[in-house]
């Protein structure tokens, strides 16, 4: 094979379906984890929206944690389309990243996931099922998505870069707890988990009128991440098959 060649494409340890049913099921309990805690933070601490988002933002960053090392080695633990469309961006030369195809698929049973996850919410805590009415798209709201987003997408593929995947569950689940306290948007930094949260209408809800704008805010905040990631390292493609969480045939 010549320089000027692809490489072919990374050949997956586990089927296109398992690894899409991970999706699913990962970012599913992730919305879950993220509606339930904070559903029950209102319920326990009414009077006080700050102790409502420390129980919210701690029972994220633990559950988040524990979704990758559960279902990283299956899927890869993306769990967010900006984290799928990054691993394929940077490695579609080299190979080293996920096919196109493939991409739709883990959007799809993403965006599935975060819904259900919601719902599924909603269920436990007897709620009811109703759209969110809660706005969140301010300026400093669409600014807080691009930073919060950018700074996920640069850490991720650091770690992958320079062969520190292994602390991609607790690195992740720090920046995610950090970012809903220094970002303004609590930190969403995923389409998926928007689309989700418009299917409660409680503490941790948005709005539908509001997804639009941190969606494409999301999508701003990945191009910002992958320039600074290149910048730093340049050759961060040729390890994108390791994101979040090292999952191909090493064959």
């Amino acid at each position: 094979m010549t320089s000027s060649t692809p490489a072919a494409p990374a050949h997956h340890s586990n089927p296109l379906w398992r690894r899409l049913f991970a999706e699913f099921l990962g970012t599913g309990l992730l919305v879950t984890v993220v509606v339930g805690s904070g559903i029950a933070a209102q319920q326990l601490s009414p009077t006080d929206v700050g102790i409502q988002l420390l129980e919210n933002s701690t029972a994220t960053v633990f559950g988040l944690a524990v979704l990758i090392l559960m279902l990283g080695p299956v899927s890869g633990a993306h769990f967010n389309p900006v984290v799928s469309i990054a691993d394929w961006f940077l490695g579609r030369r080299s190979g080293t990243g996920m096919r196109l195809s493939d991409v739709v698929a883990y959007v799809i049973a993403q965006v599935g996931g975060a819904i259900g996850g919601a719902i599924l919410a909603n269920v436990m805590f007897s709620v009811g099922q109703h759209i969110s009415t809660k706005p969140r798209a301010s300026g400093g709201h669409l600014i807080g998505e691009i930073v919060a987003t950018a700074g996920l997408i640069a850490l991720i593929f650091a770690l992958a870069r320079t062969h520190r995947g292994a602390f991609s569950a607790p690195a992740v689940g720090a920046y995610i707890g950090a970012a809903y306290w220094f970002t303004s948007s609590t930190s969403f930094a995923n389409p998926a988990v928007t689309v989700g949260r418009v299917f409660s209408d409680t503490f941790a809800g948005i709005a539908p009128a509001s997804v639009g704008g941190f969606i494409g805010m999301q999508l701003i905040g990945l191009v910002v991440g992958l320039g600074v990631l290149l910048v730093l390292y340049p050759d961060a493609g040729s390890t994108a098959a390791d994101v979040v969480i090292p999952h191909l045939d090493p064959a």
